[in-house]
């Protein structure tokens, strides 16, 4: 993607996210600080929204304690299902961009009810539903995003979640100017057209992975960027059945495949089914592969924004408005007040 070119500059999505590198490099970790006296009151950490406000930060947050071994446990669900779960030995968190999504405002409204004493909020504007019912808010600085498919806000979200438990575990959070150096190039990365061809037209799109939010995230941004269906396949379940009905058509993006596995996703997949797999990877691997910077302790955060880059291709390729999807709405279960 490139700004200087009026294909994309159009577009209020890819101008947010070219906004990311800059909101990753003025990132003040600092800013989880007044929240951490009461996470350590707690036995565990909550991270619940829904969709975008979810995906990514929560369960980036959960890879990242158990791959470092933290002692906190940190726990995800979706709002409506977190209604039934006893929550109060957790420091819970709702995230949601708008401050008014009706699932977050039922949960939070519950647990204030339960007289649950640390309900955090997470939100790009301030004064909402959400900043009315939580013990204490914080507000994003990324601003306001036009385009229907939130981008660098999933991104400031998944940093403040990072600076909280590093600051929960005594730990520094340093290597942003990094990092975003790293994202501003896998962002301005030309993808190969026929990578493009394969993605553009392929029936059904399917996002493989570890379980860390990137590779499901994608999944969701391909159904609101480039409006054609999509999953998230974990793990390695893309050779344990559902190959059964997958076809020709259809195209395999896998994030940063496990090595030992390449050879029966190949065997299974583009062997036995004769469909593409495409790899994105800082390193090369047997299948068609986007090399990506190797972003460390912040790897996630690359490989979300070259995902970006690949669904936003596909949506210009398609000849797709990337910020005026048909059904897809910003806020998709808006609180209206009675």
């Amino acid at each position: 993607m490139k700004l200087t070119e009026e294909k994309y500059n159009k577009y209020a999505l890819v101008r947010e996210i070219m906004e990311t590198p800059d909101i990753i490099k003025a990132f003040n970790p600092e800013v989880a600080a007044p929240f951490v006296p009461e996470v350590k009151k707690h036995k565990g950490l909550f991270l619940t929204g829904e969709g975008s406000s979810r995906i990514f930060p929560a369960k980036r947050a959960i890879y990242t304690t158990q791959k470092q071994g933290m002692t906190l446990p940190v726990m995800t669900d979706g709002c409506t299902q977190a209604e039934e779960y006893n929550l109060k030995d957790f420091t819970v968190f709702a995230a949601s961009n708008s401050g008014q999504t009706k699932e977050v405002v039922r949960l939070t409204t519950l647990l204030k009810k339960q007289n649950h004493p640390a309900v955090f909020g997470l939100t790009a504007y301030p004064k909402t539903k959400l900043e009315e019912i939580a013990s204490r808010t914080h507000i994003l600085s990324c601003g306001k995003e036009e385009a229907c498919a939130a981008t660098k806000s999933v991104i400031e979200q998944g940093l403040f979640y990072d600076s909280l438990l590093r600051l929960v575990n005594g730990q520094k959070m340093d290597g942003l100017s990094d990092l975003a150096e790293k994202t501003n190039k896998v962002l301005s990365t030309t993808i190969d057209p026929e990578i493009t061809s394969i993605i553009s037209n392929a029936t059904m799109i399917y996002f493989a992975g570890r379980n860390t939010g990137v590779a499901e995230e994608l999944a969701l941004k391909t159904n609101e960027i480039t409006r054609k269906k999509s999953a998230f396949l974990e793990g390695t379940f893309a050779v344990h059945g559902i190959e059964e009905v997958m076809d020709k058509t259809e195209v395999v993006i896998w994030i940063e495949p496990f090595p030992e596995e390449e050879e029966k996703f190949n065997e299974c997949l583009v062997k036995g089914v004769g469909l593409n797999i495409i790899a994105v990877s800082t390193k090369k691997t047997m299948f068609p592969t986007i090399i990506i910077p190797d972003g460390g302790q912040y790897a996630e955060y690359v490989q979300l924004a070259a995902g970006w880059n690949i669904l936003v291709e596909t949506g210009i390729a398609l000849g797709i408005n990337l910020d005026k999807p048909t059904r897809a709405r910003k806020v998709g279960n808006e609180y209206i007040p009675e």
